[in-house]
């Protein structure tokens, strides 16, 4: 299928930074990828280079220009909430049936690889009912499940994990990233998770010599 929804445990685990580098991995090896990130809090209108839409679109070889960021974050807002918080703040709210319809269409699309990036962790609240669980099972895409390897990450990547069995939805593969200065290793927190997730392809994505990593991961995303 080569489209993938890209979704994480929670905020901050490096949903973006593994999207952009698997983005520039395929663009090296002469494929045309296209990334989208419908949903995006924290966005700074004065310096929208800086936000994750910003460097998707650095990663694709494109500018952070008002068409090319509506084209890929149109539900952009500017407190770094959740999401329906974040809308609520400006008056505004994200409408789920829209969106699932903008990432039917996106999917859609002919370029090839090609990934959707959530908001937040795999139960972040999008509006008063829906939360991006629920965005993966009505979007039919398999999931990439960003997890970290900071102590208490085999309990949160377990739940999310839980979370998405409830409503069918499928994990083509987990990608733990490094969490710098974790007393943890990286090795140690794949070892244990495999143990509980056997039928699952795991990768660790170390931050200071990731290409092979990376390398690995796409392969499996083929």
């Amino acid at each position: 299928m080569e489209a993938h929804f890209i979704t994480g445990t929670g905020t901050d685990i490096g949903k973006t930074w593994l999207a952009c580098a698997l983005l520039r991995h395929w663009r090296a090896g002469g494929r045309c990828p296209a990334a989208f990130k419908p949903v995006l809090s924290g966005f700074d209108l004065r310096q929208p280079q800086t936000s994750d839409a910003g460097v998707l679109l650095a990663a694709l070889g494109r500018s952070p220009t008002a068409a090319e960021l509506d084209a890929i974050a149109p539900w952009r807002f500017a407190a770094p909430l959740s999401p329906d918080m974040a809308a609520a703040q400006e008056g505004r709210r994200v409408d789920f049936a829209e969106l699932v319809a903008f990432s039917r269409r996106a999917v859609a699309a002919p370029q090839r690889p090609l990934l959707v990036e959530g908001v937040g962790g795999v139960m972040a609240p999008l509006d008063e009912t829906h939360t991006v669980r629920d965005w993966i099972a009505a979007s039919s895409l398999p999931c990439v499940l960003v997890a970290g390897s900071y102590l208490g990450c085999l309990s949160h990547a377990l739940t999310a994990l839980e979370a998405l069995a409830r409503v069918g939805a499928g994990v083509a593969a987990i990608a733990v990233n490094e969490t710098p200065g974790s007393t943890v290793g990286l090795e140690a927190t794949l070892e244990a998770l495999s143990r509980h997730v056997p039928a699952v392809p795991l990768v660790a994505i170390p931050r200071a010599s990731s290409q092979a990593a990376v390398a690995r991961l796409a392969a499996l995303l083929a």
